[in-house]
């Protein structure tokens, strides 16, 4: 297969060209993924988890076609579901994140040949998409054709990501065959290593979403600019045998070279060497390539995560006699920049399926300053001017705001698409291995190392939010969520308190309240952006945000789970992504759900009202606060709970409840007022009914 290097053109061309190029690139990408999965000998080895905080391999199979899908639904692009079970196990997951849930005893996982009998459903809705969906040139983010390309663009980071994964696996799981090519050049030596100038420079980022030539994430766009100075970079890539110096010398027994996290990390593995090595008695190392082992190549370059690079950095500084450290993101730009990388030709887009030797492609006088394998920065994923989520996913960037996850440039032999570009923006977390490895600086540019410290800053996006959640009554309407749990309270007083859900929890402040009143609580949102504020309160002293005052005019506020004196309750909080139309098995027996303003922002609050009240005890509450605002903009017409007359007859939303509910008994009704502050002069007054059933 001949893969296509480059992403799609968006700009240019036309209607019909760009379906046929479209239509090219997905079916590359989507048989890549299966391709790749082909090197895993038995079905079984399918269930199994190379690396403990990711899931089984058969969720990844499935994952990259679900994404389409939950996609498409999302963004009223797909009328229908292909399989509701599948694309709920098969959903979150790329990162393990505070809210994913990986335990796979809560998953009945489908088979292989269910997952590929989906697979080939799901390829064919969208080849009949791609040849069907009207959009026109150019193709920016609010077209639906970006849509589908965000599904290709996140499937070729999936076959990176697959491709370590099968890394991880064990060698005896994994066929040998040579379904790719490999390109034989190790070598028992490798080229001395020296710094060489990169003269400083402007760094400019500019990517307009209104008018991109290429896809892109939401972390790529807007604008960003830098001056770096004069620096100096090393060469070539760190080798094997660059580092294989460190190893020798004692690197991993010094933990005085490890920052504090690292220090942890090394605890915890007790690593002696870079994780894809593999040490025989005789003290000979050979390298676990992909799906073969051979001796150690030690002109190819080390795969390490940031922790050891760090280690290296110091090490290497000590053998110098000055510093040098990984460079940060502002340092890559200028050095890309300054050598012309994209003008290169570079080991990536799977020209062959290993790494090559760090002395084979050159950049004027540097070599691989892109390609062959990712390099590490120093710097934490943080959001450019002007940052905004992409509404159809919006998770994909802010759950790395954490200063946990560290930047990564230049792209692996196996990058394929938006993955190769200059303003790619992808980072991992600081323990994780990604065909990663990376080249030091000795440089004096300033450079960021943290978003803040102790506390946590949110989107402008979702300031509103956290207004209305954390901030005081207003005019003598008070706190909706303080005020909700504490009219509920008497109803709790003759029921379990164990466990309880707060499903469309928002930023999180219900979820707090209840846990006052309950040993357990999960909060769920189909928002990242969302939950993320309730993690991150959590984990940090205070949050902040800005809330609108008179026109571009902001104020920043800052709160804390302590002002609230909820601090004591945290830990018996979690938080996970989900879809409350679309819930996982695995949230069930509650004594409570609670979901407040909720059913009027589904798409399909009738599969809610199908599949929601089974998870309530028996006994227990399911509690539903909803003002009935009805808008086509959220729930197409045809899905509304009331709001509508049908044969001459006015439905409302709670005579429709009661007949859908009939396994609950309607214990009382109550009118909860809430102010929503929109400016200094500008306050939205809307009352939201609040009705408790108990399940019989």
């Amino acid at each position: 297969m001949n893969y296509i290097k480059n992403t799609v053109n968006l700009s240019a061309g036309t209607v019909e060209e760009k379906r046929a190029e479209i239509k090219e690139y997905f079916l590359q990408t989507y048989e890549l993924d299966e391709k790749l999965f082909d090197l895993i000998k038995d079905e079984k080895c399918f269930y199994k988890q190379p690396n403990r905080l990711r899931h089984p391999l058969i969720f990844y199979f499935g994952h990259t076609a679900t994404f389409f899908i939950n996609k498409l639904t999302l963004a009223n692009i797909l009328p229908n579901r292909v399989n509701k079970d599948f694309e709920s196990k098969f959903a979150v997951g790329v990162d393990e994140m505070s809210w994913d849930d990986l335990e796979s005893k809560n998953y009945k996982w489908p088979t292989v040949d269910e997952t590929k009998d989906y697979r080939a459903q799901v390829k064919q809705i969208i080849l009949e998409l791609i040849d069907t969906i009207e959009f026109t040139m150019p193709i920016n983010w609010e077209s639906p054709m970006w849509v589908i390309m965000m599904g290709i663009e996140h499937e070729n980071i999936h076959v990176e990501t697959s491709s370590v994964l099968l890394r991880e696996l064990g060698y005896k799981y994994i066929s040998q065959d040579e379904i790719f090519e490999y390109v034989n050049e190790e070598s028992s030596s490798y080229p001395q290593n020296e710094l060489l100038a990169v003269k400083g420079g402007e760094v400019l980022i500019e990517k307009d979403r209104a008018k991109p030539d290429f896809y892109g994430w939401d972390n790529e766009f807007s604008f960003h600019k830098s001056h770096i100075n004069n620096f100096e970079a090393s060469k070539y890539l760190v080798s094997n045998g660059e580092f294989l110096e460190f190893v020798k010398d004692g690197g991993y027994n010094k933990p005085e070279f490890f920052s504090s996290e690292g220090k942890e990390w090394l605890d915890f593995t007790q690593a002696k060497h870079p994780t894809f090595w593999i040490k025989e008695e005789d003290d000979k190392y050979f390298l676990r390539e992909i799906n073969r082992e051979i001796p150690l190549p030690l002109n190819y370059p080390v795969d390490i995560n940031v922790y050891e690079a760090e280690a290296f950095c110091k090490y290497k500084s000590l053998q110098l006699g000055y510093e040098v450290r990984l460079p940060s993101e502002d340092e890559y730009y200028r050095l890309y920049d300054y050598v012309k990388a994209d003008e290169k030709d570079a080991n990536i887009g799977l020209k062959q399926f290993n790494q090559s030797p760090v002395d084979k492609y050159e950049f004027d006088g540097f070599y691989d300053v892109t390609g062959n394998v990712w390099q590490w920065s120093l710097t934490p994923t943080y959001p450019f001017d002007d940052f905004e989520t992409h509404p159809i996913y919006d998770d994909f960037t802010t759950p790395t705001f954490d200063d946990r996850h560290a930047l990564m440039k230049g792209g692996s032999f196996i990058s394929l698409g938006n993955e190769i570009l200059r303003e790619a923006r992808y980072a991992f977390r600081k323990h994780f291995f990604q065909h990663a490895g990376f080249r030091y600086v000795k440089s004096d540019n300033e450079y960021r190392t943290k978003l803040n410290d102790n506390v946590y800053e949110t989107d402008e996006s979702i300031a509103q939010y956290c207004e209305f959640h954390y901030g005081d009554e207003n005019f003598g309407v008070k706190n909706f969520c303080v005020n909700s749990v504490e009219l509920l309270k008497p109803y709790l007083e003759n029921i379990d308190t164990k466990k309880a859900l707060d499903l469309g929890c928002s930023v999180g402040r219900s979820s707090f309240e209840l846990a006052q009143h309950f040993d357990e609580v999960t909060g769920i949102d189909f928002s990242a952006n969302f939950i993320n504020v309730g993690v991150k309160l959590k984990e940090y002293d205070s949050l902040t945000f800005k809330v609108k005052k008179e026109g571009d005019i902001a104020q920043e506020k800052s709160v804390s789970l302590k002002d609230f004196d909820l601090d004591n309750i945290k830990e018996n909080v979690s938080f996970m992504q989900g879809d409350a139309c679309n819930l996982k098995d695995v949230y069930s027996g509650y004594d409570l759900i609670f979901c407040s303003n909720l059913i009027d922002r589904l798409y399909y609050p009738q599969k809610f009202l199908d599949d929601v009240p089974n998870r309530v005890n028996d006994g227990g509450l399911l509690v539903l606060l909803s003002p009935y605002t009805w808008l086509e903009e959220y729930t197409p017409k045809e899905n509304w709970l009331g709001g509508y007359i049908k044969d001459n007859k006015e439905v409302s939303t709670l005579e429709t409840l009661k007949t859908e509910l009939n396994g609950y008994e309607l214990v009382d009704t109550i009118d909860v007022p809430f102010v929503i502050k929109e400016t200094n002069r500008k306050f939205q007054h809307t009352i939201s009914q609040m009705s408790i059933w108990k399940k019989k």
